[in-house]
């Protein structure tokens, strides 16, 4: 099956949900052919992956979930995950990464007064993981979305909107049927663009990256990123990244027979001693001891 390729980065697209407004920061397919390490999105950040073929494993809050074509997930705000493809059949993917605006973003809401539903930003916010089975043909709003770009044709920007708003809302909907869950065109603002480099210094460069060189990437100041990174995840950028660091430690702790000095080094630690002193304090145990969980999981 030939799957349709998007990819919508530079793009502004606003969503109107019932009251709250969704900032789309991009939406991409794509195919996975090697694991994406743990790593976990800021406060009222949200993907949405979609996955029409092939085979994996999701990891998440510490659970893990078997990936088959159809399956659909979102992972919102500090919900740790990792996606591991099979090796023979590598899953394709669509993703919608979108954020919640400030309530002052939002525009007047529509007044209904015949149809009585659930509200959607509710569900949305409250469900801050949720996984199952496609019930909504999310594919074939996705192949249409696909289409109405390859066109390049007038009112793009307005056919892309009411398409990806749709896929928003055909999820959510799936939220109370399925309880799997234990969320020249205009350009992206410069702090769209902004967030985007956040979220990928600490899930591709956590074990190197320094506030002054994210300062640099973003063309900020250190007191100003530093106070953009506590804005978005609720912490300090030194606790931020000891937190992917440590996220990625682990995991190779417990999928990998990588020695516990190698793992120190592709967490950008010194020395192995540097590594299991900060890898006890911030779990407990030792990271010998914490990869012998993997027996038991």
């Amino acid at each position: 099956m030939k799957l349709p390729s998007i990819n919508i980065e530079n793009m502004d697209i606003k969503l109107n949900l019932e009251g709250i407004v969704l900032n789309v920061l991009y939406v991409k397919f794509g195919y996975f052919y090697r694991t994406m390490p743990e790593h976990s999105h800021s406060q009222n950040s949200y993907e949405l992956h979609y996955i029409p073929a092939g085979q994996g494993t999701l990891y998440a809050q510490g659970n893990r979930y078997a990936i088959t074509p159809g399956t659909i997930y979102v992972t919102g705000p500090e919900v740790a995950h990792e996606q591991i493809p099979h090796p023979e059949d590598p899953m394709a993917e669509y993703c919608i990464f979108f954020e919640i605006l400030p309530s002052n973003s939002v525009s007047p809401l529509v007044k209904r007064t015949y149809v009585k539903e659930p509200s959607l930003p509710e569900l949305l916010r409250s469900t801050p993981f949720w996984i199952g089975l496609d019930s909504g043909k999310l594919l074939e709003l996705f192949e249409m979305l696909a289409e109405e770009l390859s066109l390049e044709q007038a009112g793009v920007h307005h056919m892309a909107t009411n398409l990806l708003e749709m896929i928003v809302i055909r999820l959510i909907r799936q939220y109370r049927k399925n309880h799997a869950s234990t969320q020249s065109l205009p350009l992206k603002t410069l702090d769209d663009s902004r967030l985007l480099m956040i979220e990928n210094s600490f899930l591709y460069h956590y074990d190197s990256i320094t506030l002054q060189q994210l300062a640099d990437q973003l063309g900020l100041s250190t007191r100003q990123t530093e106070r953009m990174v506590y804005k978005q995840y609720g912490m300090p950028f030194k606790d931020k990244k000891l937190q992917a660091r440590m996220g990625a430690a682990s995991r190779l702790l417990l999928t990998t027979d990588t020695s516990v000095s190698g793992i120190a080094a592709q967490a950008g630690y010194a020395t192995p001693e540097q590594f299991s002193n900060a890898f006890k304090k911030y779990y407990g145990m030792t990271a010998t001891g914490y990869r012998s969980l993997r027996g038991v999981q």
